[in-house]
């Protein structure tokens, strides 16, 4: 039971990252106006730069909702609050592309990356069922919505270089019963879909979301749901989106799984896995907002490991889990747990 709380905490951020997307979209357009840097620092009341490209390639949203914060903080004369919360803005995280304008959203974050001679990191999660009627509930009406939906993204990305999460929990949930097995055949297919179409793109790489080790415990019992989604045409398979597991945990699972599918890579969230997941097993919500978290492992494409392609900040820290805890609805940028999360990292 323990794997379906952690999912359907990766879910409920999930449902917050979608709500903003369209907004950010239309802010991306106006992107082109800062300037590209390998210096990762800031100024006071100044947005972030780039981090080094060698170290990472992804692209630092200079208008992200951390950056955002940070300047209200310095406004009001927060500055320690405000150099806290520069240790989420400087780095690179995750844009999710929303079902309002997906072509745009998607040009958009591209656009502005290219510009930043950088690359995009994109989240898709809009299949149909999504979520089992939890938390992040919804995605595409049907597949024929599905696919319209996804042809706008890719056009949206074009030649443009981008990595892309696919479908966060779509796997992990046909395999553990949750998704209607009257819905697995369409799913399978319509992953197996994305996956050719982003393949397709000359820029863009795509990892198959695999869940967590506290999820799917037996790492064998993923290798028949990959293999139907399309992992030998992916470029490898993505594990711990938006959840808390270790990074050492994360690798041993990931290798076990790897050896069964190709020897494929893989990539970590590690946006808030650096005091691993809250201990004990009493709370049946431990997924959602648990106390005394931290940032994790900066993203980096250096992670000294053949097998291990990018710890990534796949999930945005600082938005809630949802209304538990004391935090606002899913998705809603919580301040007070932003800086939590940075103030453990120390």
């Amino acid at each position: 039971m323990y794997g379906s709380y952690t999912r359907r905490g990766r879910r409920a951020r999930v449902a917050r990252l979608m709500a903003g997307t369209a907004t950010m979209g239309a802010l991306l357009a106006l992107s082109g106006c800062f300037s590209p840097s390998d210096d990762s620092t800031s100024d006071a009341g100044s947005r972030p730069r780039q981090q080094p490209k060698a170290k990472v390639p992804y692209w630092v949203n200079p208008d992200g909702k951390a950056a955002k914060e940070v300047a209200a903080l310095r406004k009001d004369g927060r500055g320690k609050d405000a150099d806290l919360l520069e240790k989420i803005s400087r780095q690179p995280v995750a844009e999710w592309v929303g079902v309002d304008d997906p072509e745009g959203q998607a040009r958009g974050f591209t656009e502005a990356a290219a510009k930043a001679d950088r690359d995009a990191l994109l989240v898709l999660y809009n299949i149909p069922h999504r979520d089992c009627g939890q938390y992040s509930k919804g995605g595409a009406a049907d597949g024929n919505a599905y696919r319209d939906w996804l042809g706008k993204v890719t056009k949206g990305i074009g030649d443009r270089k981008a990595t892309v999460v696919l479908e966060p929990d779509a796997l992990p949930h046909v395999e553990d019963g949750c998704t209607p097995k009257k819905f697995h055949e369409e799913r399978f297919a319509l992953l197996n879909e994305a996956v050719q179409k982003l393949g397709e793109l000359p820029g863009t790489k795509v990892y198959l979301d695999a869940g967590n080790p506290h999820w799917i415990k037996d790492a064998g019992r993923m290798v028949e749901p990959l293999k139907r989604a399309g992992i030998d045409r992916a470029d490898g398979f993505a594990l711990n989106t938006s959840n808390y597991q270790t990074t050492a945990e994360n690798t041993k699972y990931g290798k076990k799984l790897s050896a069964m599918v190709g020897n494929k890579p893989f990539v970590i969230d590690t946006s808030r896995n650096g005091n691993g997941p809250a201990p004990g097993r009493e709370d049946p919500e431990a997924w959602c907002n648990p106390k005394g978290r931290s940032l994790g492992e900066p993203p980096t494409t250096k992670t000294g490991d053949a097998l291990v392609d990018a710890y990534l900040w796949v999930k945005r820290p600082g938005e809630s889990d949802g209304d538990c805890k004391g935090g606002p609805p899913a998705g809603q940028w919580w301040p007070k747990y932003a800086l939590e999360l940075a103030r453990n990292a120390e």
